[in-house]
């Protein structure tokens, strides 16, 4: 399976000078994980994920003022449509991330970890019951 068959091609871009309040609001009525950073300032295109956000508040950063080019990844790592899952997963494992973002000259998609793990794992199975305990 190619990564064009498992990215998500809800792409959720953002400018460099919305905060982290501004961006978390609108990843969540996307339901993304992560937005594109479009800052011709900085190099061009970079990535925001939850758990850059979750780092700063973790840090005791101010969301309301905290902008999102201070947490914004710029060496990023990008997917081709035609790569292979096997080949995203390992870009993924190597540099220990959990999104791509798919470019095909500009961006079209994102594939996550979880979109992988869809594609290879379809549908919910159901987990194996407990074993209950042995009592002597």
């Amino acid at each position: 399976m190619l990564v064009r068959d498992a990215m998500s091609t809800v792409v959720l871009t953002i400018g460099p000078t919305h905060t982290l309040r501004q961006a978390a609001a609108l990843m969540s009525a996307r339901r993304v994980g992560a937005a594109i950073i479009h800052d011709p300032d900085a190099g061009g295109i970079g990535i925001l994920t939850e758990r850059d956000i979750l780092n700063s508040v973790g840090l005791g950063q101010n969301p309301d003022t905290e902008p999102v080019h201070a947490h914004t990844t710029t060496d990023v790592a990008f997917a081709a449509p035609a790569w292979t899952l096997e080949d995203a997963a390992r870009a993924m494992a190597h540099g220990g991330f959990r999104h791509l973002i798919v470019l095909d000259r500009e961006p079209v998609g994102i594939v996550s970890v979880r979109d992988i793990i869809r594609c290879w794992a379809p549908g919910r199975q159901q987990a194996p019951a407990m074993a209950s305990p042995v009592s002597h």
